[in-house]
C-alpha cells in the first residue's frame, strides 16, 4: 500500500458516510494515472495553488478599489479566510477537509478587475453576460487547463449567491454535488460580510454600533464573535439534521440575510464606494472595447485562434490585476507629460 492508499484508507476510516472520499471521485475530464502520494482532491489543491489566476488574486481588490492601505483585504485574502472558515466547519463534521480547501482556494479565481464593479462592468458588455463563478470554471477547465475532479468544478461553479440569491439552496436539484462544496457556499458569506464590515470600518464608513442591535444581539459584536457564532451554528445543525444538507439556524440565517442586507445599503452601494465602482466601470468598459478594436496589438493574428475576439478580450480583462488594469488604461488613454 502506498501513501495516497495510505490517506485513502484513512478517510474511510475517519469521515463521515456523506464525506466526498478522494477514492471515489467523479473523475476528470482527461484520466490522469493515480499519484502515489497524493489522494485526488490533494492534487487539484495543489494546482490550483501553483497556478498563474491564483497568484494574481494578490491584487485584485475586494471592496475598496486598488487600496494602499496595507490592511484592506484583497481577494487573495478573501479566499484564504473563506477557505480556513470552511476547513474548519468540514472538519469538525468530519466531512473532506482537503476537498473543502481545494474549492475554497479555487472560487474565486475568474474575479475581474475591481471586484463586483469590474463583474458588472463586463456583465453589460458581454453577450449573455458574465459571472465570475462561470469564469472561475472556465479559468481551471481552458485557461490554465488544470483538469481537475468534477467535485471541485462542481463546488466552484455553486458558490455564488449574488445580491439576492439564496445563502443556502432549499433545492436539493440545486446545491453542490458535495456537502463540502455547500460549505464553501456557506464560507463565501460569512468571511465577505464579517471583512467587509472590518474594511469598511477602516475607511471611515461604518462603525460597529451602525450594525443594527438585533443582528449583534443574535451573531455578536466583534467580527470574531459573529464568525464563531455562524461557524457553530452551521456545525450544530448540520449534525443536528444528521447530514442532511449543510444547515443553519432560522434565527442565525434571518440575521445573516439582514446582514447582508445591511451591507449593500451601508457599504456597497453608497455614493463613496459606488463613485470608485463608476470609475472602475469606466476603465474597464474604454479597455474591452480598445482590445475588441485592436485584437492584434494583444493576441496576434485573432484569425489563427479558435475563439471569438470577444471570448479572448473577456477572458483578458476578467485575469487583469486592479494596477494592471489601471497601468494599461493610463498607458493608452492619458497624456504623458514631456519633460
Amino acid at each position: 500500500m502506498n501513501i495516497r492508499e495510505t490517506l485513502e484508507k484513512i478517510e474511510s476510516d475517519t469521515l463521515v458516510a456523506r464525506a466526498a472520499k478522494s477514492a471515489e471521485t467523479r473523475g476528470r475530464d482527461r484520466p490522469e494515472p493515480e499519484d502515489d502520494l497524493r489522494p485526488s482532491y490533494q492534487r487539484d489543491r495543489d494546482r490550483i495553488i501553483h497556478c498563474k489566476a491564483f497568484r494574481r488574486l494578490k491584487h485584485k481588490t475586494q471592496v475598496f478599489l486598488a487600496p494602499e492601505g496595507d490592511h484592506y483585504r484583497t481577494r487573495l485574502t478573501h479566499v484564504l479566510e473563506v477557505t480556513q472558515i470552511g476547513r474548519t466547519i468540514a472538519k469538525s463534521l468530519r466531512l473532506n477537509e482537503v476537498l473543502t480547501e481545494a474549492i475554497g482556494l479555487g472560487h474565486d479565481l475568474g474575479h475581474s478587475a475591481f471586484g463586483h464593479a469590474g463583474e458588472a462592468a463586463l456583465n453589460k458588455l458581454v453577450k449573455g453576460g458574465f459571472d465570475h463563478y462561470r469564469q472561475s470554471v472556465r479559468v481551471v477547465e481552458v485557461l490554465e487547463d488544470l483538469n481537475l475532479t468534477i467535485e471541485v468544478r462542481d463546488g466552484i461553479l455553486k458558490h455564488s449567491k449574488g445580491e439576492k440569491g439564496e445563502l443556502l439552496r432549499r433545492r436539493p436539484k440545486s446545491r453542490a454535488l458535495t456537502l463540502e462544496g455547500d460549505i464553501v457556499r456557506i464560507s463565501d458569506i460569512i468571511a465577505y460580510v464579517n471583512h467587509d464590515i472590518d474594511d469598511g470600518i477602516r475607511a471611515g464608513l461604518l462603525a460597529e454600533d451602525d450594525i443594527p442591535k438585533e443582528i449583534r444581539k443574535t451573531l455578536g459584536r466583534t467580527g470574531s464573535e459573529r464568525i464563531d457564532r455562524m461557524v457553530r451554528d452551521v456545525i450544530a445543525e448540520t449534525l443536528a439534521c444528521d447530514y442532511d444538507a449543510i444547515m443553519m439556524s432560522a434565527d442565525v440565517l434571518q440575521a445573516l440575510e439582514e446582514l447582508r442586507a445591511f451591507m449593500f445599503g451601508n457599504l456597497y452601494l453608497t455614493p463613496a464606494v459606488r463613485s470608485e465602482f463608476e470609475k472602475a466601470q469606466l476603465v474597464l468598459t474604454t479597455l474591452f472595447q480598445y482590445v475588441t478594436a485592436h485584437p492584434q496589438e494583444f493576441f496576434g493574428d485573432p484569425a489563427l485562434r479558435d475563439e471569438p475576439v470577444e471570448r479572448l478580450a473577456v477572458d483578458f480583462i476578467a485575469g487583469m490585476t486592479d494596477r494592471y488594469a489601471i497601468n494599461l488604461y493610463e498607458r493608452l488613454f492619458v497624456p504623458k507629460a514631456r519633460v
